[in-house]
């Protein structure tokens, strides 16, 4: 039962990074953010996304941990956020609920639901690189959102450039 329901989240979240994929997220007047915001009983309105956390690299391990908030003022009823590294990561990891592999550079994860000026729960990551890369990067960003346009789309991408010393690089 639970490889059914873990093959059903990913399906599910599968279909929202792909709803999602075709827009830029965060763009002015955004179309997913708009349309989906009509699809749900309204016109979307202004939701300000950001993503905040460090990254660490240490003996082939990669460490992630992020949160996601809305700084507004609309509610936001679900999010995406990608993570793509710039070295392949080790298959047959597991990942959090909510997460999935797109790639073995890209991991994509669901961040809920986010009210206007609300946080999102952690999300933390625990991956094994292919080899021992000395470094690597990281690119945060927002692939899909339920909710309104975000005006502000500086603060939900990121690109982090990680040295394996095992110190947090913050973003």
């Amino acid at each position: 039962m639970r490889a059914m329901s873990k093959g059903v989240l990913g399906a599910a979240i599968a279909a929202l990074v792909v709803l999602g994929a075709g827009t830029t997220a965060g763009a002015v007047g955004d179309a997913a953010g708009d349309v989906v915001g009509d699809a749900l009983g309204g016109v979307a309105g202004e939701a300000d996304l950001a993503h905040h956390g460090h990254v660490s690299l240490w003996d082939g391990r990669v460490g992630v941990w992020l949160v996601t908030e809305n700084h507004g003022p609309s509610d936001v009823v679900d999010a995406t956020v990608r993570l793509a590294f710039s070295t392949p990561m080790a298959g047959g990891q597991e990942l959090p609920p909510g997460c999935l592999w797109s790639s073995s550079r890209v991991v994509s994860c669901r961040t809920g639901a986010l009210p206007g000026g609300g946080a999102a729960g952690e999300l933390a990551l625990d991956l094994r690189a292919v080899g021992r890369p000395q470094e690597l990067t990281v690119d945060v960003s927002t692939a899909w959102r339920a909710g309104g346009a975000d005006r502000n789309p500086v603060n939900d991408r990121h690109r982090v450039l990680v040295l394996a010393t095992g110190d947090p690089y913050v973003f």
